[in-house]
C-alpha cells in the first residue's frame, strides 16, 4: 500500500482540485500521542477504514469502527479521538470544502456536476443525519481509491473524472444513509421523521423526488407509500403541513400574514390566502380574527 497525504496548498497534484483540501491513505504501525486530538472541522470529512479498529469521537458521542466502515464528518462538527491518537490500523480519507448558505443547507461547488435539486437533497439528508458512521460500504473504499489513482495518473480527463468520482462518493453515502436509517424500520415511523424534517423547513419549496430521496425510496413507490398511509397525494399532504403550521402562526398576533405565507412555504399572500380558504373555509385574516384571544 502506498501512502500519502496531500494538502491543498501543499501539493501540487491538488491545484486543480481547490475544494479538495486533504486526501491521503496511511498504515499507522505504531501509537503516537497527540495524532488525533479533539477539534472541529471546517470541512466535509469522509475517512474509509481499511485495516484496525478505530475509536472516535464525533459530536460528543463514541463510534467503533471496523474495516469497510465510513465515518462522515460535517462541517463544524466536533471530531477525533478521545484518548487523543490514532490507533493502529489502515484508513484511506479525503477532505472536501462544501459550501453551507444561510439557511443551514450544504451544497458542493461549481465542480460538480449535480443539479440543484440533487445537491440540496444530498445537503439536507446529510445534514438531517444522525448516523455519522456507515457499517460495511465498501464502495466508498473503492471510490476513493480511484479518485487517489486519478489523481496522480493525471490522464487526459482526470478533473472531470475525479470530480466525478467525489459526485459519486457523496451519492453512494447519502443512498447508503437512507437505507442504513430506514433498514428494518415501519413506514410510519419513517413517515414520521420525514414530516419532522419537513417541518423543520417548511419554506423550502419542497419535490416529491427531494421527499422521496429523504426516506431512500423511488418517487413511484413513495407516491404508493403516501398516498396509501395518509390517503393524500405526497404534494397535498404537504399542503396539509403547511396549512397546520400556519394556524399556529396565525395565533401569534405579532406575525404578519405575508411573513407567515412565506415561512410555510407559499409563494405569496394570495397563494396562501385562496389555498387556505379552501382547506378551512376561512382567509387567513378571518381565522386570525375569529382565533386571537378577547375576540
Amino acid at each position: 500500500m502506498n501512502q500519502f497525504i496531500l494538502q491543498q496548498g501543499r501539493s501540487r497534484e491538488l491545484q486543480l482540485f481547490p475544494h479538495i483540501m486533504e486526501l491521503g491513505i496511511k498504515k499507522n504501525s505504531s501509537i503516537q500521542l497527540h495524532s488525533l486530538p479533539e477539534s472541529v472541522t471546517e470541512n466535509t470529512r469522509i475517512y474509509y477504514i481499511i485495516e484496525g479498529k478505530f475509536e472516535w469521537t464525533i459530536q460528543q458521542q463514541q463510534y467503533m469502527l471496523y474495516p469497510g466502515d465510513v465515518a462522515l464528518v460535517l462541517p463544524g462538527q466536533k471530531f477525533g479521538s478521545e484518548k487523543g491518537f490514532l490507533e493502529i490500523g489502515s484508513l484511506s480519507w479525503i477532505h472536501i470544502n462544501v459550501h453551507k448558505l444561510e439557511s443551514g443547507e450544504m451544497i458542493p461547488g461549481k465542480w460538480s456536476s449535480l443539479s440543484e435539486s440533487e445537491s440540496l437533497t444530498i445537503g439536507k439528508i446529510l445534514l438531517l443525519n444522525n448516523s455519522p458512521v456507515l457499517s460495511k460500504l465498501s464502495e466508498a473504499g473503492r471510490i476513493l481509491q480511484y479518485i487517489q489513482h486519478e489523481v496522480f495518473n493525471q490522464e487526459i480527463g482526470y478533473c472531470t473524472m475525479v470530480n466525478q468520482l467525489i459526485d459519486e462518493l457523496f451519492i453512494t453515502i447519502t443512498r447508503h444513509l437512507t437505507r442504513q436509517n430506514n433498514s428494518g424500520r415501519d413506514f410510519p415511523k419513517t413517515f414520521l421523521q420525514l414530516e419532522q424534517a419537513l417541518r423543520q423547513n417548511l419554506s423550502h419549496q419542497w419535490t416529491v423526488e427531494e421527499m422521496a430521496a429523504m426516506v431512500g425510496m423511488g418517487t413511484t413507490l413513495f407516491n404508493e407509500k403516501v398516498k396509501n398511509y395518509s390517503g393524500f397525494s405526497p404534494i397535498n399532504y404537504l399542503i396539509n403541513i403547511r396549512i397546520s403550521e400556519a394556524i399556529k402562526l396565525l395565533k401569534k398576533p405579532d406575525v404578519s400574514v405575508t411573513d407567515i405565507a412565506l415561512d410555510t412555504g407559499f409563494y405569496s399572500s394570495q397563494h396562501f390566502s385562496t389555498t387556505f380558504k379552501k382547506l378551512t373555509g376561512f382567509t387567513p385574516s378571518e381565522f386570525r380574527k375569529n382565533n386571537l384571544p378577547n375576540n
